[in-house]
C-alpha cells in the first residue's frame, strides 16, 4: 500500500514539475511576500518637463487629449521629438500655437537623403534655420544616423561625418540644442545566451540583435558621438537614455566632466538606475544640473515608475516592461532642490522659448 501511494505522489509530483516547465520566462511573475512601505506616486512632486516625448501627429485634434492626460500626471511642458521639417513642422507648430502654446515644444529634424550631392549641406543648414523660424526650438536626431544613413555612393554616414558639422555648427549658433541618441544597448551586440542581461528582450524582438560590426562595433558608434561633440564644444548636445551608459556611472560621470557641453536625459532607462539606488542617488546630486526628465514612449501609466524612483525610496518593486528589466527595483528619494532641477530647472536652462511662469522657484 505504500508503495503504490508512493507511485501516485511520484507521478502527481512529476506532472506539477512538468506544468512548471512549460511555464516560460516571462510568464514567470511571482508575488513578492516582501512586506515593506509602498508609495505609489501617480502624480509628479512638481511640475515637470519632459524632454523625450514622441508625438507624430501633434495636431489640434490630438491637443485636448494630450493636455488631459499630461494634467494627471503635472506635466507642464511636453518636448515633441517628431517635428520633422519644413511644411509638416510648420503645420505642428502652428497647432501647438493655436491650442496650448505654453504646452509643447517641437523638435526638428534632418532629412539625410541625397548627402554628398552637391549642395546638400547647405540646403540642410537652410531648412533647419527655416524650421527655428517657424517655431522649432531644438533638433532631435534619431538612431538611423550612424544605423542606415548613407551617402549618394551608399557608404555609410558616421556620426562625425564632416559633412554634417555646419548642421551642429547652425545649432550652436542659434541656441538649440542637439537631443540625440545613438547606438542601443551594449547588450544587443553581445551573444544571445544565458550571461546577457537582455536575453528576455532580444528573444522577444529579434530584430534588435546586432552582429559584431552591424553596421559597426557599440564602441565605435559611441567614440563618434563623443568625437562629435568635442568638435562643436559651442553646441548643447542632449545625449539620449543617459549616453547607454546608466549600467556604468563612473564612467558617465567622466565623460560629463570631460565634455561640459554634454547633457543627459533618462528616457527608457529608469530601471537601471532604479537597482542601484545609493550610487544613483549619489551620482544625481554631483550632476544635478546635467541631467533632465525624459520618458520616451507616450504611456501615461508608466510615468509613475519614474516618479516613485525618482521621489521615494521605496524598496524591491517592478519595472512595468519585464522584457527590459526583470529585476526589482528600489526609490532613490532625491530631495526638492535635486527634484526641481531635473524636472524642470534644467530644461527651462537649456531649451529656449519654454514658459517659466507655471513654475516653482
Amino acid at each position: 500500500m505504500k508503495k503504490i501511494s508512493f507511485i501516485i505522489l511520484f507521478f502527481c509530483t512529476a506532472s506539477v514539475v512538468a506544468q512548471q516547465k512549460s511555464m516560460n520566462f516571462e510568464q514567470y511573475d511571482p508575488v513578492s511576500t516582501l512586506k515593506v512601505p509602498e508609495h505609489i506616486v501617480t502624480r509628479a512632486k512638481f511640475p515637470f518637463i519632459d524632454v523625450h516625448n514622441h508625438q507624430w501627429n501633434l495636431s489640434e485634434q490630438a491637443i485636448p487629449g494630450l493636455l488631459t492626460a499630461m494634467d494627471k500626471l503635472n506635466m507642464a511642458v511636453m518636448v515633441n521629438l517628431s517635428g520633422g521639417n519644413g511644411s509638416r513642422l510648420r503645420e505642428m507648430t502652428q497647432s501647438v500655437r493655436n491650442k496650448a502654446p505654453k504646452r509643447f515644444i517641437v523638435f526638428a529634424n534632418i532629412d539625410f537623403n541625397g548627402i554628398g550631392e552637391a549642395g546638400w549641406t547647405a540646403n540642410a543648414v537652410k531648412q533647419l534655420e527655416a524650421d527655428v523660424k517657424n517655431g522649432a526650438n531644438g533638433l532631435k536626431i534619431f538612431k538611423n544616423l550612424g544605423f542606415s544613413v548613407t551617402d549618394k555612393g551608399g557608404k555609410r554616414v558616421a556620426i562625425d561625418d564632416p559633412r554634417l558639422d555646419a548642421i551642429w555648427g547652425k545649432c550652436g549658433e542659434l541656441h538649440i540644442p542637439v537631443l540625440i541618441h545613438t547606438a542601443d544597448p551594449k547588450p544587443f551586440w553581445d551573444p544571445v545566451d544565458e550571461h546577457n542581461e537582455r536575453w528576455l528582450e532580444l528573444v522577444t524582438h529579434p530584430r534588435r540583435k546586432r552582429e559584431a560590426n552591424d553596421p559597426e562595433p557599440w564602441e565605435e558608434l559611441i567614440a563618434e558621438q563623443h568625437r562629435m561633440f568635442k568638435k562643436h564644444p559651442s553646441t548643447t548636445f542632449i545625449a539620449a537614455h543617459f549616453g547607454w551608459y546608466p549600467n556604468d556611472l563612473g564612467k558617465l560621470g567622466s565623460l560629463l566632466n570631460e565634455m561640459p557641453n554634454m547633457m543627459i536625459e533618462f528616457g527608457a532607462v529608469i530601471a537601471e538606475l532604479g537597482r542601484q539606488p545609493r550610487a544613483a542617488k549619489q551620482f544625481f546630486e554631483q550632476y544635478q544640473n546635467r541631467i533632465m526628465f525624459g520618458k520616451d514612449s507616450w504611456v501615461p501609466d508608466e510615468y509613475s515608475t519614474y516618479f516613485r524612483v525618482l521621489e521615494t525610496e521605496d524598496e524591491y518593486f517592478p519595472y512595468h516592461k519585464k522584457y527590459h528589466a526583470f529585476w526589482r527595483i528600489y526609490g532613490m528619494g532625491l530631495s526638492d532642490a535635486v527634484l526641481k532641477k531635473i524636472y524642470y530647472k534644467n530644461a527651462l536652462r537649456i531649451i529656449p522659448n519654454i514658459d517659466k511662469t507655471g513654475f516653482p522657484d
